[in-house]
């Protein structure tokens, strides 16, 4: 074995070390730092591309884009702090994009079958409630639902929430009550027992 590859394998891991320090290994083509940062911040990433893509099936491969974007210049994020509200705000703009591309029919796109078992006035279990906030989540504006995916489901606080979407803090609040106004309308009335916190 080499001596290079000898280092390789008993370099400590990254677990431990700061965003600003992986992203100068990261920006040195060091693999290992990068994939502690992926580590780190793929999931929440994904569950807000996936929340605000409302499911879709690229919803992972979107996600990537914005880790792809770091891979290619570390550099770009000139605040080390501001690494996961760097990749949030690259991920969003990615699903915005895509949302402004011309659709092409997919599966996705088809309707769905009713079921005819289902009785409307039996109770929701966990699982259909989950289905009904993620359908109603999904028909908000971008922006509103952004905003909302960034509050409450990855708990970043409106300051950052501001920072990621570029925009005041007064905005960030007007979207989250016109999104939890348009939830709260829109689900009629399952919108306490589904919505628990999330609406008041």
């Amino acid at each position: 074995m080499s001596r290079e590859a000898s280092r390789t394998v008993v370099e400590p891991a990254y677990r431990d070390t700061s965003d600003g320090a992986l992203l100068d290994a990261a920006a040195r083509h060091e693999t290992a730092a990068f994939a502690e940062i992926v580590r780190r911040y793929q999931q929440p990433v994904y569950r807000v591309v996936w929340r605000m893509m409302g499911g879709h099936a690229d919803s992972e491969d979107v996600a990537q884009e914005a880790f792809l974007k770091l891979w290619q210049n570390p550099k770009q994020v000139r605040d080390p702090g501001a690494l996961k509200g760097w990749l949030m705000r690259v991920a969003s703009n990615a699903v915005i994009d895509r949302s402004r591309k011309p659709k092409h029919g997919n599966l996705d796109t088809a309707p769905e079958i009713a079921d005819d078992g289902a009785r409307p006035d039996a109770p929701l279990d966990q699982g259909q409630a989950a289905t009904l906030v993620n359908q109603a989540i999904a028909s908000l504006p971008e922006r509103q639902r952004l905003a909302l995916s960034l509050v409450y489901f990855e708990g970043m606080s409106n300051i950052e929430t501001a920072s990621v979407m570029d925009i005041s803090i007064e905005a960030v609040e007007s979207l989250l009550a016109r999104a939890r106004r348009t939830l709260r309308d829109s689900l009629a009335a399952e919108w306490r027992d589904l919505l628990g916190g999330l609406i008041k």
